[in-house]
């Protein structure tokens, strides 16, 4: 555009005022950015074609236990490699604030989990251990354990002979592979089947059954088949891929969609009231500069024109760098989330839509000024009135 660079210049003509609202839109769509990715991966689809491992849950609800007799009709699905139970714990260290994932397993579990790497003398001890427990390296070291220690947890959930007070030995501590997955290694697995002889309230019930497949491709058809076993029963299932899993169990807990929502809403809010009244202000240092402008040959149109790619550039200008920090940053949040979120970085979809509010939020912003603009009247204008 020829006049971008009266553009440019008219939008730093206060720098201090500029760069303040710059920060202030930086950190909306940073906000933005990293919200709406999150909101992203989990509004994901279902679609379990690729997935080498799937989930196997009750369709009612992540809490609701199913009866420990299905795995052998589980196992048998042809297609099915190998099929692990796994029930949530939800014990407390010394303090809720120490709070970290905390499961009982079946047999199997660090077969499935080939990434999970753990030293074959401590998953021997995890096998013959009736109380043993294996924690990842960065819990084990957040609380500074060491093989041999007792870890007490108190059960939220699942009292033991009257008692909420459950101890463990820890045997072994795993490393994850995958440094992106490194969340994961703050979690702690015991045996399913010492929970289920010393919990008062639940016996022979599975809170999941963790599935791998000989054929990823077959994904789809053997999720169906298996959730056909227990179909119209009292204890149908829903299998799905981890990520999904995962993501439901969260959402148990909050709706991460309206939760998201409800803080971009009260952002862009603020941001359209901030920037509006930047555009206003700046509009009316102006007025005697535009009275020129038309002094010299230009149209209402083009004043308006001017007043609204200043407004749009301003927004598209502070939106860009946001979600480019959002892209830097999206990583780390997929690392510390432990699995639950994977996005290697700021999602197309976001990006499309960041864009599209940034347009709308400077056209917003800049009508009323821009419209001032194009309706000023010279005479008027360049006499101060």
């Amino acid at each position: 555009m020829k006049y971008l660079h009266l553009i440019w210049a008219a939008l730093f003509r206060s720098k201090t005022r500029t760069l303040l609202t710059l920060l202030s839109v930086i950190t909306a769509f940073l906000l933005f950015g990293l919200l709406d990715s999150v909101r992203v991966a989990f509004a994901a689809g279902g679609d379990m074609a690729g997935y080498n491992r799937l989930v196997v849950a009750s369709r009612l609800s992540i809490t609701q236990m199913l009866p420990a007799r299905l795995e052998s009709d589980i196992a048998n699905v042809p297609g099915v490699k190998l099929a692990v139970r796994g029930a949530w714990f939800g014990g407390i260290y010394q303090d809720q604030r120490n709070f970290f994932p905390n499961m009982s397993v079946g047999d199997g579990f660090f077969e499935m989990y080939p990434e999970y790497q753990i030293a074959p003398e401590q998953l021997q001890a995890f096998e013959t251990t009736r109380i043993g427990a294996v924690v990842g390296e960065s819990l084990a070291q957040r609380h500074g354990w060491k093989v041999g220690d007792t870890i007490p947890l108190q059960a939220t959930i699942f009292p033991t002979q009257g008692s909420n007070n459950w101890e463990f030995k820890l045997v072994g501590t795993f490393r994850v592979t995958e440094s992106k997955r490194k969340g994961e290694e703050n979690a702690l697995y015991f045996r399913w089947d010492y929970f289920n002889e010393a919990n008062d309230f639940v016996k022979d019930r599975v809170g999941w059954w963790m599935v791998q497949l000989d054929d990823p491709e077959q994904a789809d058809q053997i999720a169906q088949t298996i959730d056909k076993l227990s179909e119209n029963s009292d204890h149908e299932t829903k299998t799905q891929s981890e990520q999904a899993f995962n993501q439901a169990f969260i959402k148990q807990f909050a709706d991460v969609g309206m939760i998201v929502s409800g803080i971009m809403g009260a952002v862009f809010f603020t941001l359209l009231l901030l920037t509006g009244n930047t555009m206003a202000q700046a509009v009316r240092e102006r007025i005697p500069e535009l009275a020129v402008l038309k002094t010299i040959g230009f149209s209402d149109r083009s004043v308006l024109a001017l007043v609204l790619v200043e407004s749009v550039l301003l927004l598209v200008l502070g939106g860009v760098i946001g979600l480019v920090l959002a892209a830097v940053i999206m990583p780390v949040i997929s690392t510390v989330s432990g699995g639950a979120v994977q996005l290697p970085t700021v999602p197309g979809v976001t990006w499309a839509l960041g864009i599209a509010l940034m347009v709308v939020i400077g056209l917003l912003v800049g009508a009323l000024p821009a419209l001032r603009a194009m309706r000023l009247n010279i005479v008027d204008a360049l006499a101060g009135r």
